[in-house]
């Protein structure tokens, strides 16, 4: 991800894959996809999917290796966290079918749209990087299928502070056949997380406080009586849920100025477009 001002490129490789125009009054970001992208995860295996019966968690090792193994993936020098704990599923409101909902993540709008977020407060929006192919596309049909038998292989997101949603690194296909099932599709998360040295304070910090805690609880104790707990049973599973915190919590994602700044990404805008359609202001 480059970025010129208020203005975003991601690419892959040389390939120019996302134009973006953070808006003035930063209600959203208007797009345009170039239809550069390409995959940077091989197509699961039907055999595979079903020795793996659709589990993210056991996915997840595979898709590491990938990401770690492909030289076009988002993948650059720091810690990075592929995570089965993907909160969109949970947004899902009441009376509201995986159908609906599913269409309702997806960021509409090709080659060009709009990422809101004035309507939609939250980074609930899901963005496909291509495409989304048809009901009755062949590939689709073929993964319709493995919806139904739950061996549904997770779909890939990646997400992006810059654009405040997330973007569909691998998985089009397969999130379209959950879609028209109308299943919950499982998914894999790709973000940054607390960088190592911070994490390692952030961590002795929790352990320091977690230690202390149970000599106040004595002091509590002496003065008040035995009716005060003497804070055992809730000290424990709240260090547990702080480090898990600190280890896992989403970081905004890097990005790099742009070589020529606002005028070389007006003009790969051009390119991009050759004046067939209208690139974001």
């Amino acid at each position: 991800m480059c970025v010129a001002g208020a203005r975003l490129l991601l690419s892959q490789l040389s390939r120019p894959v996302l134009l973006a125009v953070v808006g003035g009054q930063l209600q959203g970001v208007d797009f345009r996809r170039t239809g550069g992208y390409r995959s940077c995860v091989p197509l699961p295996r039907a055999d595979t999917a079903r020795a793996l019966a659709g589990s993210p968690q056991r996915w997840a090792h595979r898709f590491a290796r990938y990401l770690d193994e492909a030289p076009d993936s988002p993948r650059h020098t720091g810690r990075w966290l592929l995570s089965c704990d993907v909160p969109l599923p949970r947004w899902r409101p009441a009376g509201m079918s995986h159908a609906e909902y599913g269409d309702a993540m997806l960021v509409e709008g090709h080659p060009g749209g709009h990422v809101d977020w004035f309507a939609h407060s939250g980074p609930w929006e899901v963005l496909p990087l291509r495409p989304m192919p048809d009901a009755d596309d062949g590939r689709v049909r073929a993964y319709r299928k493995q919806a139904r038998e739950g061996t549904l292989p997770p779909v890939l997101l990646w997400w992006v502070s810059g654009l405040d949603c997330r973007l569909v690194l691998g998985g089009h296909a397969r999130l379209a056949a959950a879609i028209a099932e109308s299943a919950e599709p499982a998914l894999l998360e790709l973000h940054r997380p607390v960088p190592r040295d911070d994490l390692a304070a952030g961590t002795e910090e929790a352990v320091g406080l977690y230690e202390d805690e149970p000599a106040r609880f004595a002091a509590l104790r002496a003065v008040h009586g035995p009716a005060v707990p003497n804070g055992a049973a809730a000290l424990g599973p709240r260090l547990a849920r702080l480090l898990h915190d600190l280890d896992a919590a989403r970081r905004p994602t890097w990005s790099w100025p742009l070589p020529g700044g606002e005028d070389r990404w007006r003009r790969i805008a051009r390119e991009v477009t050759a004046g067939r359609h209208r690139p974001p202001a």
